[in-house]
């Protein structure tokens, strides 16, 4: 039962509201950083910390109210002049609103948070009495106990796994080697070391963090809620009056017409009222989608703080700047890419550009910048993560590649310098040659691409050495309707995403080729390999297919073999219940009423190459057999 029982509403609209205050105060906490002297900064913050102990007090969260109290007054006491901001102050009001935020989280589960942490407590009254909390600064250095474990080759036995389940000893490599599937886990900064003659002497700061982790965090949950603007509202509401008043006129002809009346005007009436209806119809639709939009300001507002938080850890001056926050998307497809967006903006502070020391030496400014911007180009959003770091060389992505036995030297050979960049995504590839609490596992890549994949996006980079690297998302504006190709293969049609799609060209046998004992087609110097729709899905042939959809996806251009194709649609996928089929995302209704399956196409390429991986394999033990 909820502790908050009565209040469920009053709850829910103040852990809304905090949340999006308390998010808006760390990142004026990163501008208050650079301008440590701006009063109205300091104002604002107050006023946040104020509203959001005023907010819990009603709820009678005594510990939030706190924690927010204390806080309150060591602004207050900045705003008066009474204390100086420091490095080792900020750290410390940092972990407050971070404790705050792991409160909103209990909250949100229906559960009275905890009394805020006593070291955190002794660390805010320290800072108020004036004492010194400041702390060295530090560099980043890999945990040394990651670095001394070996991690077994991907199809070796686990024998540290298997020597514990034997001796029921705890395994200290599936302790680290075992990296949980998420593309940006948090990382707890390591303590640093304080030459302290006593142990009171030690800053409170580090006390908090050399406490063990409780592993209680609380899940994060996704909003089932949306703020929409009262004019869009008042759009859908105008065009739902003007949609029934034509229904009415429909219903009127219709009786017209069945008692006999099919004069020329009756008719001409009724298609003129169902040519309104259609316009009525696209336009409520638009409404209601733009009701799903939401500016990406929300989104981005928390990466500031992040890439502060990663820079100060690793001993790096990074300093994230967005644009285009009022950029508008769909509120699902928002929440979803989280996850990608924050290990791309920690990738570009720990790979992407180099310590202040290094930066120095190749004559760049101390201060690093990265970009994180957002536009619209069509019906589709750009987001750009950029940074003016040191760059990526294909001859080590290639090199790594091969170190790691992901790809063979063959394969590393015949890529260009685009294709040698997307090497990075690829699972277990890192360029990290020792596992630290931020990077070196190999999976964060490789979990971003699929992430975008699911939402119908394409991720693209771009990379100079010694200038920087750009990693671009393309996304469709929404994913309730869905832009597609309708083909079809042995009188069946199918729906591929029209975002894949290049271009589409016929098929003469006089322009294929074999390379490799496999079908391709030159395409303006370029040499795409053809895959036939029905080998794809495992059907055999009727006819030879006629036409070809040059398709584009992550990091791979083929043609695909159709027999011919209806045109492009737009629409709404649903998803079949109680099955899955390998290759589709789902089903849609075409205009005659028929069923069309949606093809999932990296699905569908995925399953070949296993398909293939595995004939192979079956091929070399009968070879084996028969030797």
């Amino acid at each position: 039962m909820s502790e908050f029982a009565g209040m469920e509403e009053l709850l829910q609209d103040f852990l809304l509201e905090s949340s999006e205050l308390l998010s808006d105060v760390d990142n004026k906490l990163v501008e208050l950083e650079k301008h440590p002297n701006d009063k109205a900064l300091l104002n604002d913050i107050f006023r946040g910390f104020h509203t959001i102990k005023g907010g819990a007090g009603f709820l009678n969260a005594a510990p939030m109210v706190t924690l927010c109290h204390r806080t309150e007054n060591l602004f207050d006491k900045l705003r008066n002049g009474e204390l100086t901001l420091s490095q080792g102050l900020m750290d410390i009001i940092m972990d407050s609103t971070g404790a705050v935020r792991d409160m909103f989280g209990r909250m949100g589960q229906g559960i009275m948070p905890a009394s805020p942490d006593a070291a955190l407590l002794s660390a805010l009254d320290a800072a108020l009495a004036g004492q010194n909390v400041d702390r060295p600064a530090h560099h980043s250095a890999p945990p040394p106990a990651v670095q001394a474990v070996a991690v077994p080759a991907p199809n070796s036995p686990d024998w540290a796994l298997l020597h514990s389940a034997i001796t029921q000893a705890a395994s200290p490599l599936r302790t680290e080697a075992a990296p949980a599937v998420q593309a940006a886990p948090p990382a707890a900064p390591a303590p640093v070391p304080v030459h302290a003659p006593a142990a009171e002497q030690v800053p409170a700061r580090q006390a908090i963090k050399q406490q063990p982790a409780t592993g209680n965090a609380m899940p994060q949950q996704q909003e089932n809620t949306i703020r929409i603007d009262t004019v869009r509202l008042d759009q859908v509401l105008n065009l739902s009056g003007e949609i029934g008043l034509t229904k009415n006129r429909l219903t009127t002809l219709r009786t017209e017409i069945l008692q006999g009346n099919t004069e020329a005007h009756t008719l001409r009436s009724l298609d003129e009222a169902i040519s309104q209806l259609d316009l009525l119809v696209g336009d409520l639709q638009n409404a209601v989608m733009k009701t799903r939009m939401q500016p990406i300001g929300r989104l981005f507002q928390k990466y500031p703080r992040l890439a502060r938080d990663l820079a100060r850890q690793l001993g790096k001056e990074v300093e994230l700047v967005i644009t285009g926050e009022e950029t508008e998307l769909d509120k699902t497809m928002i929440e979803d890419l989280n996850d990608p967006l924050v290990h791309l903006v920690r990738n570009a502070v720990d790979h992407g550009v180099e310590s202040t020391e290094e930066r120095i030496a190749a004559g760049k400014s101390p201060q690093s910048a990265v970009h994180l911007s957002a536009e619209q180009v069509g019906d589709h959003i750009v987001i750009s993560i950029t940074d003016d770091g040191k760059g990526m060389s294909a001859e080590m992505l290639r090199r790594k590649a091969i170190e790691k036995g992901l790809i063979d030297a063959e394969t590393a050979n015949a890529l260009d310098e685009k294709q040698s960049l997307q090497l990075i995504f690829l699972p277990g590839f890192s360029t990290k040659d020792q596992i630290s609490s931020v990077s070196g596992r190999g999976v964060g890549m490789d979990v971003v691409r699929t992430n975008i994949q699911k939402l119908n996006g394409r991720i693209d980079i771009n990379s100079i050495q010694g200038e920087g690297t750009r990693i671009s998302i393309s996304l469709p504006l929404t994913l309730a309707i869905l832009p597609v190709l309708v083909v079809r293969v042995c009188d069946q049609p199918f729906a591929v995403p029209l975002a894949m799609v290049r271009e589409i060209i016929p098929i003469e046998s006089s322009a294929m080729q074999e390379v490799s004992g496999r079908p391709t087609i030159v395409v303006r110097d370029e040499i795409l390999p053809l895959k036939t729709l029905t080998g794809l899905l495992g059907w055999a042939p009727t006819q030879v297919p006629a036409f070809g959809v040059l398709m584009q996806s992550a990091e791979r251009a083929f043609i695909l073999a159709v027999d011919s194709f209806v045109g492009r649609d737009d629409v709404v996928i649903k998803p079949l219940e109680n099955i899955r089929p390998k290759g589709v995302a789902g089903a849609t209704l075409s205009g005659d009423g028929s069923v069309v399956l949606v093809l999932d196409m990296e699905d569908l390429l995925k399953a070949q190459q296993e398909a293939a991986v595995a004939q192979g394999a079956t091929a070399r033990h009968l070879d084996l057999l028969t030797y």
